[in-house]
């Protein structure tokens, strides 16, 4: 059984701008197939647009509010709301206050995956 805390992982930037802590993926975990972490994003800032030719994603908000975007569709965003991204979609998020949510992503996340 492999059980990770979330206070006990190291955060760190992604190459789209938020600020990540993996609670369980390939860094320290035997995954294969996906990867679980806690993101936050302050008020007023925003994640660079981009995204993933694999990784479907989904966030799950824990905390604050923002405002999402995938493809041509924009939506607000707040405590209880889950998003689907799938791959290949265009995507942003603007954190209208402190942001904190949870991000799934299959195959796990990987930054050259990540596209401009």
């Amino acid at each position: 059984m492999i059980v990770r805390n979330l206070e006990a992982q190291t955060p760190f930037t992604t190459k789209d701008s938020s600020t990540i802590r993996s609670i369980l993926d390939r860094a320290n975990a035997p995954v294969a197939n996906q990867s679980l972490a806690e993101a936050r994003l302050p008020g007023g800032a925003a994640t660079e647009r981009h995204h993933h030719r694999l990784s479907e994603e989904f966030y799950f908000v824990l905390e604050g509010t923002g405002r999402m975007s995938v493809d041509e569709a924009t939506r607000e965003i707040g405590p209880g709301d889950a998003v689907l991204i799938p791959p290949g979609a265009w995507h942003t998020l603007e954190a209208t206050s402190d942001l904190r949510f949870l991000c799934c992503c299959a195959p796990p996340y990987a930054h050259e995956d990540t596209y401009f």
